[in-house]
């Protein structure tokens, strides 16, 4: 924040740039006409997939995140009031501190680099709110891609990357108000055959597009045209 202007600048002195989207390649473009796109990767070795998708007698719904982003699961604070009237469900919430909502059942865990995957396996549904700002825009989409990874059934908000990761229906849901979020969950609350088909169709998503085995290859290409063009130009 001292010197706001300083990612344009290293952009420009850069040899090459990659970023994670294509809004960050649009920035990065001003500034630099060698920019690839290297989205986030999941290392699927580590993160299984799941094999039992009515594993919970109460369907639990995930989300995972920290103490700042914990704002951005309050966005949907009434929504989950509402969903609760309706429907049996637990919320499980990764990674922040203590987080209660009146009405809701509230699962609370510490995030442990550890047990993070066995601890996002609990999940039946993942959950990723954003806000739409250019903040949330820059983002990758890691959210997303980890409750994919483990074959979790995702519903994101329709913003930045999650619009590139996800097709509509086929691998996860995007949801852009109150309605959407509510009929998504729902659906998925009330499916287990829905739930095993947008899960395995996450996880070879990830397999295909962001794992880290596809996807090394890739910047290892990069790093080989920076190498070679600087010993061509001396």
């Amino acid at each position: 924040m001292k010197s706001p202007k300083k990612t344009g600048v290293i952009c420009k002195i850069a040899s090459h740039v990659t970023v994670g989207n294509k809004f960050l390649a649009e920035y990065a473009g001003r500034y630099n006409d060698k920019v690839t796109i290297i989205p986030s990767t999941i290392d699927t070795l580590s993160y299984q997939a799941a094999d039992d998708y009515n594993k919970n007698s109460v369907p639990t719904i995930v989300w995972s995140g920290s103490i700042t982003t914990l704002e951005h699961l309050k966005t949907l604070s009434s929504t989950l009031q509402e969903l609760a009237r309706t429907e049996t469900f637990k919320l499980q919430v990764i990674g922040a501190a203590d987080f209660q909502l009146d009405g809701v059942e509230i699962e609370n865990i510490r995030w442990n680099s550890q047990t993070e995957a066995s601890d996002l396996a609990k999940g039946d549904i993942g959950i990723m709110p954003l806000p739409d700002d250019s903040w949330s825009r820059g983002k990758c989409g890691m959210k997303a891609l980890q409750y994919m990874g483990m074959g979790i059934p995702t519903v994101c908000s329709a913003i930045g990357a999650n619009t590139e990761i996800i097709n509509e229906g086929e691998n996860g849901f995007l949801a852009d108000d109150k309605a959407q979020w509510l009929s998504k969950l729902k659906m998925l609350l009330h499916s287990v055959e829905l739930r095993s088909r947008i899960g395995k169709a996450g996880r070879r998503t990830v397999e295909q597009k962001y794992s880290a085995q596809i996807q090394a290859p890739r910047l290892f290409q990069v790093f080989g045209k920076v190498v070679e063009t600087n010993l061509e130009n001396g």
